[in-house]
């Protein structure tokens, strides 16, 4: 059975952070004490109205929370979150998307400096194809930013020389700025198979358990990829949950080539040439729309009529206007495992996006 079929089938849905009361936001609007050690659930949160238009002026108690059915009080609240970013970028160059690198770098660097706010915002850069590669270790240096984009296809040879001579800081190490292992043995090491292959399940697995899970405030990762996934070690359930618990937003841009694949056209109706478990081809656009959608984060297809410059500037909007809302569980007793979420506004005609559980522990 495709892998798209398992995802839907165990519902995964999003995972919120657990955090003490004391750290939770910054400049909030209603402020709230909690004795220490008492736990807090955080989430982020974006409002449109039916024209898709960001909704910017609600106050707390425009909003409506439930956990298991149970309503919950908003102890705390802000209309724009001023937390710390951590932006993962993660491109596909495998041999279906290597015709457009030249579009995603010249795009990727407008964004990094668009959205990247000097001595507080903090990025990544990762390449997959055969292997995940961790081109740059988190960074608030456009400097080393601007030279991983340089070095998504540049040959293998010279990257190492670079690092080698400084060019590259922060990586894991292990050798060759890849994931630490090398064998693809396991959570957390490197994931290199020979002969080809999109480790797209592999590289998110990986991006939120060895760098996400380590940070705090807002987290997102950006997918650039057809969603086609050949030769992960990982399933698409185990990927989605990682990115849950790493408490980290997806998302999914589908941009593709539309002649990689002989007219199997991942994004526009077509298969792509990935397998599921089963042996069933998985439709790249339905993975992607999956990971957003039970991450909290969004999906996005790169058109003629929405570039890829225009889907970053939909994610920096997103990102800059994001709700912050913090509660504390009203049960006596809070079971481990996932807890569902849910989140609407007082009006019914707006559309909240954010994350729709977590997992207590």
């Amino acid at each position: 059975m495709a892998l798209a079929g398992q995802i839907s089938r165990r519902s995964v849905l999003s995972a919120l952070g657990l955090i003490p009361a004391a750290g939770l936001l910054r400049g909030q609007q209603d402020p709230a004490t909690f004795s220490t050690g008492v736990k807090v659930v955080n989430l982020f949160a974006n409002v449109r109205n039916k024209k898709g238009e960001i909704v910017r002026d609600l106050t707390k108690d425009d909003f409506l929370l439930d956990e298991e059915g149970q309503p919950q009080s908003i102890k705390y609240f802000s209309q724009e979150s001023d937390l710390p970013l951590t932006l993962g970028l993660m491109v596909d160059t495998s041999g279906s998307q290597r015709n457009l690198i030249e579009q995603e770098r010249a795009a990727s660097f407008k964004f990094f400096e668009q959205i990247l706010r000097p001595e507080k915002d903090v990025a990544f850069v990762i390449h997959f194809d055969f292997e995940v590669e961790l081109l740059q270790d988190i960074t608030s240096s456009r400097r080393l930013l601007d030279q991983a984009l340089e070095d998504l296809s540049a040959p293998k040879q010279l990257r190492q020389q670079r690092q080698q001579g400084g060019g590259q800081q922060g990586r894991f190490p292990g050798g060759g700025g890849r994931f630490p292992g090398g064998g693809g043995q396991g959570r957390g090491q490197g994931r290199g198979q020979r002969g080809g292959g999109t480790l797209l399940y592999d590289s998110v697995l990986l991006a939120s358990d060895e760098l996400m899970r380590k940070q705090s405030g807002r987290k997102a990762l950006v997918l650039l990829t057809d969603g086609v996934d050949q030769g992960s070690k990982t399933s698409l359930y185990t990927a989605v949950e990682s990115a849950q618990r790493a408490d980290t937003l997806v998302y999914a841009v589908l941009f593709e080539d539309r002649d990689a694949y002989g007219g199997g056209l991942v994004g526009f109706g077509g298969m792509g040439r990935g397998r599921g478990g089963g042996g069933a081809p998985v439709n790249g656009k339905k993975v992607l729309e999956q990971m957003a959608t039970e991450t909290g984060g969004r999906f996005f297809e790169v058109s003629k009529k929405q570039p890829l410059e225009k889907v970053y500037a939909a994610i920096e909007e997103d990102l800059r206007h994001q709700y912050s809302l913090g509660y504390t569980p009203e049960r006596t007793e809070r079971a481990s495992g996932y807890r569902r979420i849910h989140l609407t506004t007082r009006e019914k005609n707006l559309i909240v996006q954010t994350r729709q559980g977590y997992y207590a522990t």
